[in-house]
């Protein structure tokens, strides 16, 4: 890589999503052949002790405190935004602004509004964006689009989808920043549920156009947590409101006519991260859980479904990895995102999902709490 030109990035963020990130930053040059040498130049955060600590454990170079510090720096050139929903909008905007290429964590934003500011900066702005859903990258899930797009699954006609956690069963585990809204936007239809509409949408090559949901909070108030949680983090004796749903789950129909359901929720007891999908078409069918993520079935003309082992080196991504039975996990999604956004900038073209995608899908999300609020009256997702 010493001989290609290097490109720096300066991320925001450090808890799980920055730990992901920062492997991919680390790693993807040396697995894939890329046109730009990523430099991981400076990670951002509010604590300059917490952050100086997180960029030696994780491999960065310099520390900023100030996140407008860290977009005003001429050694970055990229900016990967991994803080909570409330302050995508603002960050990406002023990165954009300042001619930077921008990746954020999804969903997009926390508002439609706030989204059509992004993809309005984004429009305007020389660098290129993308929102990170991950699973896109996911080999069987790129291999299930594939499969589609060649017309062996026929005609679409029901899309399931589903993504279980049991992460918050516990009714003392603390209120995290993802358990309130005016920090995370939305509760488990935000955070997995994004995953899934995009997931939906991506395999399938069609638009969710209208929904009727359903939400619900099962546990309405939790202890507080501490200055340093994450995902779990220290308790207090106080407790807070939980200002978020626990689940949602919505019917929807898609752009080619096809059925489709969902469901995100934080309380599927004993299912860790289950995200699945099943699309059933006018001639096969598939199915993909990503707790057997090397795996995709796949139902050829009424048969049967067949295991596909998705580890061949001609699959998606796989062949710069292991030889074939040699699975992948979750943090290979990242570095295939990664690799990615750096071809797409380094040519000049548009890296997919872009923020005008995650902006779509931040409209179902809207449509689904409208929709929930009104009793699961049809909701119409309003047209960009």
């Amino acid at each position: 890589m010493s001989d290609k030109t290097t490109i720096g990035v300066g991320m925001i963020g450090y808890a799980f999503m920055g730990r992901v990130h920062s492997q991919a930053w680390r790693n993807v040059g040396a697995f894939f052949d890329l046109p730009l040498a990523p430099r991981m130049a400076v990670l951002g955060g509010r604590s300059k002790e917490h952050t100086a600590a997180a960029a030696a454990r994780l491999g960065w170079a310099d520390v900023e405190t100030d996140w407008r510090e860290l977009v005003r720096r001429d050694d970055v050139q990229i900016v990967d935004i991994c803080t909570p929903g409330d302050s995508h909008a603002e960050i990406a905007v002023a990165a954009l602004r300042a001619g930077k290429h921008v990746i954020c964590e999804k969903p997009l934003a926390n508002t439609v509004a706030e989204a059509e500011a992004m993809v309005a900066a984004a429009a305007s702005a020389p660098g290129r964006s993308m929102v990170a859903f991950n699973y896109r990258r996911v080999p069987a899930v790129a291999l299930a689009r594939r499969y589609v797009q060649e017309g062996r699954l026929g005609e679409i006609r029901h899309v399931r989808a589903q993504y279980l956690q049991d992460w918050i069963v516990d009714p003392e585990f603390p209120l995290v920043w993802r358990l309130q809204k005016d920090k995370a936007g939305a509760g488990a239809l935000g955070d997995i549920g994004s995953h899934i509409v995009d997931a939906a949408e991506f395999v399938t090559g069609q638009h969710v156009v209208g929904v009727s949901g359903l939400m619900e909070t099962f546990v309405k108030e939790r202890p507080l947590a501490g200055e340093s949680a994450g995902l779990g983090g220290c308790r207090t004796e106080e407790r807070g409101a939980v200002t978020v749903d626990d689940a949602a789950l919505f019917i929807g129909r898609m752009s080619g006519g096809a059925l489709a359901s969902f469901e995100a929720t934080r309380f599927a007891t004993g299912r860790k991260n289950a995200m699945r999908i099943e699309i059933n078409g006018q001639l096969g069918s598939l199915a993909f859980d990503f707790e057997s993520m090397n795996e995709l079935w796949f139902s050829a003309g009424g048969g049967g479904f067949e295991r596909i082992l998705v580890t061949e080196p001609d699959h998606p991504y796989v062949g710069a990895w292991w030889p074939p039975g040699h699975g992948l996990g979750y943090e290979h999604t990242f570095t295939h995102e990664i690799k990615d956004f750096l071809e797409a900038v380094a040519t000049g073209t548009d890296p997919e999902p872009s923020f005008a995608d995650g902006l779509r899908v931040q409209r179902v999300l809207a449509a689904v709490e409208a929709s929930a609020a009104d009793g699961s009256r049809y909701t119409t997702v309003e047209d960009s």
